[in-house]
């Protein structure tokens, strides 16, 4: 799908009637944070041998006072 200049101004136009002229920088900013959000998150899930959710109690051996 390829959007031409024609597009992108309709969608701009929209965009402004929707929002306003105030509460677009706002807009624009917030959905620039959840970009580099959403692709901080997917270095993240990309980098191995971490694992930050991970309990790390969870794979250590119990004491076993029997043994």
């Amino acid at each position: 799908m390829d959007l031409g200049a024609p597009e992108l101004l309709i969608i701009l136009v929209v965009v402004l009637v929707l929002f306003g002229g105030a509460k677009l920088p706002k807009l624009a900013r917030s959905l620039g944070q959840a970009q580099s959000e959403f692709r901080r998150g997917l270095k993240d899930g990309e980098t191995p041998g971490k694992d930050r959710d991970r309990d790390p109690g969870k794979d250590t051996p119990r004491d076993d006072p029997a043994a």
